[in-house]
């Protein structure tokens, strides 16, 4: 199976797995499944830390690629394709990681690992319980 993990995610498991549910962390941890990450969660996480929102980001933007490998988890570029999805998206929600997170999983046909209803909202499908 494969999964897009939403930022929430990484973090919570990097740094408080037990925020996720026992069926998240379940699959998180079997190697069958595929883990991807896009490139909006270093986009997100470099952005909140320069605006000073999480100054903890410098060390795992440090170590991005490293975490990445260490886990198995693979990176999922952004593409045009995916830009002009996230930017057509029907609705009001305004936050352009959660609208590029869901345009990925739509068009990758992969489940978003999320707590954020907003991803459901969009169009993706969401698996957090």
């Amino acid at each position: 199976m494969k999964l897009l993990l939403d930022t929430h995610a990484l973090l919570f498991w990097w740094s408080a797995p037990k925020r996720l549910p026992a069926r998240v962390l379940s699959l998180l941890r079997d190697p069958g499944n595929q883990c991807l990450v896009s490139a909006a969660s270093g986009w997100e996480i470099a952005t909140k830390y320069r605006i000073g929102k999480f100054p903890e980001g410098a060390r795992i933007i440090e170590q991005w690629e490293e975490r990445l490998q260490e886990d198995g988890f693979l990176e999922l570029p952004m593409s045009a394709r995916h830009a002009l999805k996230a930017g057509s998206l029907p609705g009001p929600h305004r936050d352009p990681f959660d609208r590029m997170l869901a345009a990925q999983g739509q068009l990758e046909f992969v489940p978003v690992v999320s707590s954020d209803a907003a991803v459901s909202d969009l169009g993706a499908e969401r698996l957090w319980k």
